[in-house]
């Protein structure tokens, strides 16, 4: 993955820029060792690394402004960091870069349970914004499979979605307003505790917006009523294109589950090895789940199973209780963890119409032959967002090289069947050199004209999103345009 060249006067002055930051947060809020740095090379997308040159920890709004500051003052990038739990490469620095990262800004800040509120720091993870709410019968609906890690300034950066989008819907739909720093330290209120604000759809900007823009410190997000119960079923196919066409039917059906998720056999496999969770031994899995009353699970139930039955599962077993509800899901769950037993992967994000799933998915497999990599899938496939896993050995020369063009690939699948480059992982720079194959040059132009706005620099996260030709020599035109 080729990287820009860092700047040698970025380089030269790493003391002097330490120095300061260090005038400004507290002493331990500044890594400058290149033994600490090293934590900092990389993301969730480990194929790709690089050593910033600095790291900072803010621990409010006040000394994100101050680091952003000096670092626009020198001409120093800076990418923003949440948990580093990004599938698409988004958090990876560059040599010359100053990593800023919201771990530290953890706190929940307002609750408006009267309005269905919550006002949070963004280094705050996914999973403990309905811990913080749950005991008063609420939830916070976005839950992206790295939940328990993963920071709302990542799910923001990246639109991050989960199993439950299906029904309501990813970060976007659930995101009311946020604070915003810009490169040179000017603070935004964008949004707020109300629905649809006047003015421009600014929060729509900056939501999947990858960093490009700002730095997120806080965010108010809609949390909702726990449903008063939810029920998965587990059906078993014989084909990955039967088990496309339930899912379509499903959704033609009118029905609408609070997840569709979709998993082939060698992910069950894996997941089997690694969890236990009693799945059948088929070529694909579904899990689906609806909630409401008793009355309003045991309707739409009534219809899936019925087309369910219609296809011949060769399993299909309907959770009875907490326990086996629990087990349904176990498997899902650790999937990208019992893959990571067997082998290194790439993990992919694409999303196609959910009528396009029988062959799309038949497509993947004969990708997968042809390259010589196995891949396994799962994915939310109610709403078409796919993740194939590309499995490859790092060790093996070429291979990683193999792993991106049978990705790029795919991708460009996803995009010739009528669906886009990325559900929820972003861009970043795993998908910045395909942005060609979804968007025009005029379109790629209109994209570019925003961050101009925000970030005249071009300072905020480089080498991100845009092909990495066009956005170095945006860059340099616009520097030399100050």
């Amino acid at each position: 993955m080729e990287m820009p060249v860092p700047d040698a006067t970025v380089l030269s002055r790493k003391a002097a820029l330490v120095a300061e930051l260090r005038s400004v947060l507290p002493a331990d809020a500044v890594i400058s060792d290149p033994a600490e740095t090293r934590a900092y090379e990389c993301d969730a997308l480990t194929a790709y690394r690089c050593p910033p040159l600095a790291v900072v920890l803010p621990a409010s709004t006040e000394e994100v402004s101050a680091a952003l500051r000096i670092c626009h003052r020198m001409g120093v990038p800076v990418v923003p960091r949440g948990s580093g739990t990004s599938l698409a490469g988004g958090a990876l620095p560059t040599e010359d870069s100053v990593i800023l990262g919201v771990a530290r800004m953890n706190q929940v800040l307002e609750t408006d349970y009267a309005n269905r509120v919550i006002r949070v720091q963004t280094g705050r993870t996914n999973l403990s914004v309905t811990g913080a709410v749950e005991e008063n019968g609420f939830f916070y609906a976005p839950d992206p499979s790295s939940q328990l890690a993963c920071a709302i300034a990542g799910n923001i950066a990246m639109n991050s979605g989960g199993a439950h989008c299906l029904k309501y819907g990813v970060t976007t739909n659930n995101l009311l307003g946020v604070t915003l720093v810009q490169m040179d330290g000017t603070v935004l209120e964008i949004g707020g505790a109300h629905l649809d604000p006047a003015g421009y759809d600014l929060l729509g900007l900056i939501c999947g917006s990858e960093g490009q823009l700002g730095v997120v410190t806080e965010a108010t997000l809609r949390i909702l009523r726990k449903p008063e119960g939810a029920r998965p079923v587990l059906m078993g196919y014989d084909s990955s294109e039967v088990a496309g066409q339930v899912v379509s039917d499903i959704i033609r059906a009118g029905v609408l589950p609070v997840a569709i998720e979709f998993m082939d056999r060698p992910c069950i496999e894996a997941c089997e090895a690694f969890a236990g969770a009693g799945y059948p031994m088929c070529e694909a899995l579904l899990i689906v789940e609806v909630e409401g009353s008793e009355a309003e699970i045991d309707e739409q139930l009534g219809v899936i199973l019925q087309i369910a039955r219609k296809h011949n599962p060769v399993e299909l077993r309907e959770a009875k209780d907490a326990d086996e509800a629990g087990r349904i899901w176990l498997g899902r769950k650790s999937a990208f963890g019992a893959m990571g037993q067997i082998n290194d992967y790439m993990c992919l994000d694409g999303t196609i119409p959910v009528s396009s799933l029988p062959m799309v998915l038949r497509r993947i497999g004969e990708l997968s032959k042809e390259y010589g990599l196995d891949v396994a899938n799962v994915f939310h496939a109610g709403d078409g967002n796919m993740h194939p896993l590309i499995l490859f050995d790092s060790n093996t020369e070429g291979q990683l090289e193999t792993c991106e063009a049978l990705g790029a690939e795919i991708l460009k699948l996803c995009v010739e069947a009528g669906g886009c480059l990325t559900g929820e992982h972003g861009v970043g720079v795993e998908k910045r050199d395909l942005m060609g194959v979804q968007f025009s040059d005029a379109d790629m132009e209109a994209q570019m004209a925003v961050k101009d706005v925000f970030d005249p620099s071009w300072l905020l996260n480089p080498a991100k999103v845009f092909p990495l030709a066009v956005s170095e020599d945006r860059r340099a035109a616009r520097i030399a345009a100050q």
